[in-house]
């Protein structure tokens, strides 16, 4: 991750080192927050967002759930990450909008607390590793479940949501793996720390469904409608873990993680251990879709 030169925040365009708050931020205290992770791509004809406008309507939809009133439009919000990316001469970002609970006071109840929003594009490569696209990375199953229905809602991608991530992860990364898969409460397979899930087996490709307490992720939806039209059936079912043990392939999605073979999972290798065909395959017309490469059929870019 690299330094940008602005931070949106509040309406005003402020320099990185002075993007502050304050200690007793509600946020700090209580994970009072969600956030949004998307990216723009360098195309022959400039740079374009991939799915702008799904993204900033999940916020929305996360704030919503989380009785958070936005103080900005729909629009303001939308032209604020479009010219942030312009004032920092990005031809490629990562874009990080947050809403989250300003300072007020430290009680529990964040209903007297401001509702501030806050804009960062950074400069970020692959986050699964440079090479992971392509030979594919190794995971494990981890001890930590997903949330249970009506604790925390998966559909929000919330701030507090992301503890339990942090526990995935760095579970995994002691164990010498590089990213870890989350079981639901029921012990059906979820999703990664910061990722949807994919497997496949006989030419059909499954992938948990919203039930399994998972986040409904863009490039998931995106990956969905590419399968379809490359004639290649989706099932959105219930998994065991044991299922992808012996699934052809498997492989993560998500805005930071774009489609990330896996090539074992507890150490045992999945398919032939390499990134599979209908994974390149979906690889291939994903890229040449957020790359200008082909026809956006679905409106899916904005240009910048």
């Amino acid at each position: 991750m690299k330094e940008t030169k602005y931070v949106w925040m509040d309406g005003k365009f402020v320099e990185w080192k002075d993007a502050k708050i304050h200690i007793c931020t509600h946020v700090i205290h209580y994970g009072s927050g969600v956030f949004e992770g998307f990216r723009s791509y360098k195309t022959e004809k400039g740079s374009v967002f991939f799915r702008l406008d799904d993204h900033i309507k999940r916020l929305f939809n996360s704030a919503k759930i989380y009785r958070m009133e936005i103080p900005y439009s729909f629009e303001t919000i939308r032209d604020a990450v479009i010219e942030l990316v312009k004032k920092n001469g990005l031809e490629e970002a990562y874009v990080r909008p947050i809403v989250y609970r300003g300072y007020e006071t430290l009680g529990v109840d964040p209903f007297p607390c401001p509702v501030n929003v806050a804009i960062a594009t950074l400069l970020w490569g692959k986050y699964l590793g440079d090479e992971a696209l392509e030979k594919g990375i190794d995971v494990m199953v981890s001890s930590w479940n997903r949330m249970s229905p009506n604790t925390f809602p998966a559909m929000a991608k919330c701030c507090a949501n992301y503890g339990n991530s942090q526990l995935i992860k760095m579970e995994a990364i002691l164990y010498g793996f590089v990213e870890g898969i989350a079981l639901d409460a029921f012990g059906f397979v979820s999703e990664g720390s910061g990722e949807n899930i994919f497997a496949i087996k006989d030419g059909k490709i499954y992938t948990p469904p919203l039930a399994a307490s998972i986040l409904p992720g863009i490039t998931r939806d995106t990956v969905i409608v590419m399968a379809k039209e490359l004639g290649i059936e989706v099932i959105e079912s219930m998994m065991t873990r044991e299922f992808l043990y012996l699934a052809d392939e498997v492989f993560f999605t998500g805005s930071a993680a774009e489609i990330t073979p896996i090539r074992s999972i507890d150490k045992i290798k999945i398919g032939e251990g390499k990134r599979g065909p209908i994974t390149a395959k979906l690889q291939k017309m994903f890229f040449d879709i957020v790359e200008g490469r082909i026809p956006d059929k679905h409106n899916w870019l904005t240009r910048i």
